[in-house]
């Protein structure tokens, strides 16, 4: 049966029929508000389709699959399995996990494709699957569109052959491989956030293995998420790390998101150090190790990987990619980049580092390692040591998912031609980079870009001046003018 794609059925064909909403097929993974957008036998649909592409693929049909920890990601993942089993697939379930564990198992099953039931950092009624079929890489844009088309219209194909088989001690073995037998030779103080999410199972156990004083905070897995989201993007999970790093003395915090791909970083002092900026602290202390390497950053990160002398001194090379996690990882990939560094706190290192995929864990336990590599600094110093330039948070006005694209494109056009003619903020357009949205290329080294969030329905917008606060202030108004010629660009989520 092909299956609804509206999002308003009667209740009667809710509960009889697949419902599934286009807008939740994404560049780079899949994403619904439950139930309002997808129903349970839409999910099945869902795993009826995954399988369907994998036999399309010549892909053996065996899938590691996992779910993080909301009280109806269960349901969503039984829902998916059944889908997948009837597509004639092997699901190799490994139970509740973080989705870099998901990743892991693909690798520890040697498992040709995974799929992880989560909604990431979104709030509670979202949910999703991340999947993919070569690792470390998931599905970008392409196998997305094909996955939608096979779904949307019906092409999901039932096989003989699928089976469920419960597999143990993936968890065990993914810790032991993110420590190995690495042991803090300083002693280090770290608070560990978890908002409450699924990978306040893992941080805490991670931290102590490697010998780190642990200070917890929202350590309890609680789904309702009492205290905030957790988001290590947003400044209330930033805020609420500084006021435990201030209250316990801790030499630093790292928070993680629901579903544990993601780190932020406070520093000593309490100051929220945003993670494309910790990607230039890292960046500096894993060229001098492996000098000449290449590091790719994503559209939203500071040009400090392309300007900054240390990394210069280090031969390192930059390259600026499309945001978004399969992106990046794809990139890193392609042209052998050492590690990758995403504003929204992905880091994807790769060999000898990490295994090319988004861990926070992995990127919780390589800033201990920084940390002792250098047992004479702290994390304020390694942050003062940077030159320094003026950021905005990523702001997220609304735009409505069925709008966003042509939104943008509607402002791309109106800024291209202001190349070389207008300004932001005072300072002279040099370029404009196009490669994802519209990232503004001022003459002073300042930068504004504008692009289409992957994820949820909003616009994504982020500044950068060289200079001062106030000049940051002045080409975050004169882009966010720009914006406002489209009338469908709705409020801020948080406050600049």
């Amino acid at each position: 049966m092909k299956p609804q794609t509206d999002v308003t059925p009667n209740t009667w064909a809710f509960l009889r029929d697949p419902m599934i909403a286009p807008t939740g097929f994404r560049e780079y993974d899949a994403r619904w508000k439950y139930p309002d957008a997808i129903n349970l036998p839409g999910v099945t649909a869902l795993g009826l389709g995954l399988g369907t592409q994998m036999h399309a693929r010549g892909i053996e049909p065996r899938i590691a699959v996992g779910n993080d920890y909301r009280d109806y990601s269960l349901a969503i993942k039984q829902a998916l399995i059944l889908g997948l089993t009837q597509a004639g697939v092997h699901v190799q379930d490994i139970g509740p996990a973080i989705t870099p564990m998901a990743y892991f198992s693909q690798f520890h099953l040697d498992a040709p494709a995974v799929a992880m039931v989560t909604a990431s950092h979104n709030p509670n009624g979202w949910t999703g699957v991340k999947m993919g079929f070569q690792r470390p890489l998931t599905h970008g844009p392409d196998e997305m569109a094909e996955l939608r088309d096979i779904v949307l219209q019906g092409r999901g194909e039932a096989r003989d052959g699928g089976r469920w088989e419960r597999v143990d001690g993936v968890m065990e073995a993914y810790l032991d491989d993110l420590v190995g037998d690495f042991r803090m030779s300083r002693p280090l103080k770290v608070v560990c956030a978890a908002g409450n999410g699924t990978a306040a199972a893992y941080g805490p156990e991670v931290l102590r293995r490697i010998g780190v004083e642990v200070v917890e905070s929202h350590c309890e897995l609680d789904y309702t998420f009492p205290h905030y989201n957790p988001n290590p993007e947003a400044m209330e999970m930033l805020h609420d790390m500084a006021d435990s790093v201030r209250a316990s003395g801790a030499d630093l915090a790292l928070g993680f998101d629901g579903d544990g791909d993601r780190c932020g970083v406070v520093d000593d002092e309490g100051e929220e150090i945003f993670a494309d900026k910790v990607g230039v602290i890292m960046a500096r202390d894993l060229s001098a190790l492996h000098p000449g390497s290449t590091f790719v950053a994503d559209v939203k990160s500071t040009g400090l990987f392309a300007s900054d002398p240390v990394l210069k001194e280090n031969g390192a090379k930059a390259d600026y990619w499309k945001t978004g996690h399969s992106h990046m990882k794809r990139r890193v990939h392609e042209i052998g980049a050492l590690a990758g560094f995403e504003k929204s706190g992905h880091y994807f290192l790769a060999e000898p580092v990490g295994r090319g995929y988004d861990d926070g864990m992995r990127v919780a336990v390589e800033i201990c390692k920084l940390m002792d590599r250098n047992p004479d600094k702290s994390m304020s110093d390694l942050r003062k040591a940077l030159p320094t330039v003026y950021n905005t948070p990523t702001l997220s006005p609304h735009c409505p998912d069925e709008e966003k694209y042509d939104t943008l494109q509607r402002i791309v056009d109106r800024i291209v031609p202001m190349k070389g003619e207008g300004s932001l903020g005072g300072q002279k357009i040099v370029d404009v980079v196009t490669v994802n949205g519209a990232r503004v290329m001022l003459e002073n080294g300042g930068w504004g870009l504008v692009r289409a969030s992957s994820n949820t329905p909003n616009l994504v917008v982020v500044c950068e001046s060289p200079t001062s606060k106030e000049e940051l202030r002045a080409i975050f108004d004169d882009l966010d003018a720009i914006i406002r010629h489209e009338p469908n660009v709705g409020d801020y989520d948080q406050a600049f």
